[in-house]
């Protein structure tokens, strides 16, 4: 289960980081820059990162057993910019237990 959660909030980072350039891009492209190559290019990578993201939450949902509707919504995640660095956190630290230490004898 350890390896699922370090893999899902490497790509929830990502796909984050990926979304605020995409955002960018974005105001670069509708505002007074009228330039859509950021757009182009970025939009196309955060599709490929999003599913491998997709991936990554089903993985770990399946692992730690979630609620079908908590699954959604970790996922959905990675569409909104900032809310994916929100959802890592909190998966981290309130939806997956945490493995208690052994106890030493």
């Amino acid at each position: 289960m350890q390896g699922a959660l370090t893999r899902y909030r490497i790509i929830a980072w990502i796909v984050g980081v990926v979304l605020l350039a995409l955002t960018v891009g974005m105001v670069l492209k509708y505002g007074p820059a009228d330039d859509a190559t950021l757009v182009e290019t970025v939009g196309q990578v955060h599709g490929f990162l999003y599913m491998v993201y997709l991936v990554c939450t089903f993985d770990l949902s399946r692992r730690v057993p979630w609620p079908f509707k908590r699954m959604l919504l970790v996922m959905l995640a990675g569409t909104v910019p900032f809310f994916s660095f929100w959802a890592e956190r909190h998966v981290t630290r309130h939806w997956v237990p945490v493995a208690e230490p052994a106890l030493s004898e």
